[in-house]
């Protein structure tokens, strides 16, 4: 058997990769950054792929199970990976794989009846909340979990209120760059416009809260079903996780006038969470100018270079910002 590789692959054949994961039930990905395919006779028998630090798109022709070639795709994933610099890995899969990929040094993360999340430290979840210092608190423990994309006023506002609901406030900041802002900025912006309110720490999420940005689809079949099913996954993680080692009992959420998918997450998330211990707040969005502030909003206006109207929805740190980075027209 031969090994080819590509960053990316050739245009025909990664027409022949789509057909053959297509044979095997998987979606070919077009965030595909990495491919490896073993070749016999000039033909796919296995192939595996990289999205940054995630494996995507393993499979292996029927007739070749049990002959050790996801152990071999695998290898050179994390040769691949290593190359980029990148040691900490991750992959999705469907539970019934739990223990294939257990037995190539995959460990789980969560779990819902749809999915897996595995990566490739064991306990790597918990060392990581672990590593997210927090003082002792005898009141309420709470979390909100947001992008800023950038920081707004209704951002301050949501975490103004949460704040006063409780002796500590978590805030959990995005840390995945698919954002306009990039994860380092969004978590500045937000250190610097709650820098004010002493019982609220920020965090980066790591690579464990999960967006649709990233969250791979290529094995779910029912794709109506994807929305649901990243939040499951999202919320089984910060339930099993997050919640318990910093002794969170209050998650706060902004109602969502704009984004149907949003208010459907947090819909899901108020059914889910309090079964798993934690109470469920939802707070009015801030309004300006009779409409709800939001970053969507901000990011509107910064396109048309209309940057000094977007002083009204922002915090002085974050128009300071939007001021040095972006042209006024």
């Amino acid at each position: 058997m031969e090994l080819e590789y590509g960053a990316p692959l050739r245009p025909w054949r990664r027409e022949e990769t789509r057909r053959f994961l297509a044979r095997e039930g998987l979606d070919y990905d077009e965030s595909i950054q990495f491919t490896v395919n073993l070749l016999e006779n000039d033909e796919i028998v296995a192939s595996g792929s990289l999205d940054g630090a995630i494996c995507k798109c393993i499979a292996v022709a029927d007739e070749h199970q049990g002959e050790g070639l996801t152990a071999t795709i695998l290898t050179q994933l994390r040769q691949e990976a290593f190359r980029r610099g990148l040691r900490h890995l991750f992959l999705y899969t469907k539970p019934k794989n739990r223990r294939m990929f257990q037995e190539l040094s995959f460990y789980p993360v969560a779990e819902t009846p749809d999915t897996l999340l595995m990566e490739n430290i064991k306990d790597g979840c918990k060392q990581f909340v672990a590593s997210l210092k927090a003082p002792a608190c005898t009141g309420t423990v709470g979390a909100i979990v947001a992008n800023c994309n950038p920081f707004t006023l209704g951002h301050r506002y949501l975490i103004e209120q949460a704040a006063s609901q409780c002796g500590l406030l978590h805030l959990f900041i995005l840390s995945e760059d698919r954002s306009l802002f990039p994860a380092e900025t969004r978590l500045a912006l937000a250190k610097a416009g709650t820098a004010d309110l002493p019982n609220v720490l920020v965090h980066p999420t790591g690579d464990y809260l999960i967006s649709a940005a990233t969250f791979p689809t290529y094995f779910i079949k029912d794709k109506d079903r994807i929305p649901e099913i990243r939040c499951g996954l999202d919320l089984e993680i910060f339930a099993a996780c997050f919640a318990p080692a910093l002794h969170i009992t209050r998650r706060f959420v902004g109602t969502e006038p704009l984004s149907p998918v949003t208010d459907a997450y947090n819909r899901q998330l108020m059914a889910f969470l309090p079964g798993r211990g934690v109470e469920v707040t939802l707070i009015p969005r801030k309004e300006q100018g009779g409409a709800p502030i939001s970053a969507s909003r901000v990011r509107a206006l910064l396109a048309e270079g209309r940057v000094e109207e977007t002083r009204a929805l922002v915090p002085a740190t974050t128009f300071a910002y939007l001021q040095s980075h972006f042209p006024q027209k």
